[in-house]
């Protein structure tokens, strides 16, 4: 599964997985605790593959900051959790991503992508090179 089915729901913690559409909106699964919830067309909520983070001359999609941090990590969870310090987690990412824009990136953002990036480690769900490939084969 790649980001294309993975959310983020505004008031909603975690991390979702998209199950199925409805005519008023869709179902997700929580990747915390396994629970389905209807989620209404009017509720603020964003595809993972969309998001990007700001850097000084591009916006990287996260899941290239993903894999950034899969590397540095060896495929592990992160040495730093999402509730440490603003400059620790600041010279963590800076370690990730040296060109982020500071201004623009701050440390509630670094948060969420090193608690995502947890969960999805978590449940095996990083493996986006398989998926390129799977789908440059199917073209």
């Amino acid at each position: 599964m790649g980001l294309e089915k993975v959310l983020a729901i505004s008031g909603k913690p975690g991390l979702y997985k998209l199950v199925a559409q409805t005519r008023t909106g869709f179902v997700a699964e929580s990747l915390v605790d396994k629970r389905r919830i209807s989620v209404n067309i009017h509720q603020n909520v964003s595809l993972l593959s969309e998001i990007a983070i700001y850097t000084l001359t591009e916006e990287k999609p996260l899941q290239d900051v993903f894999t950034l941090i899969k590397e540095k990590e060896n495929g592990e969870q992160t040495a730093i959790g999402h509730k440490e310090s603003k400059d620790k987690l600041e010279e963590y990412f800076f370690n990730i991503l040296p060109d982020y824009d500071e201004d623009r990136v701050y440390a509630s953002d670094i948060k969420k992508v090193i608690q995502w990036y947890n969960l999805l480690q978590k449940h095996d769900l990083l493996d986006f090179e398989e998926e390129v490939s799977t789908s440059d084969e199917e073209e």
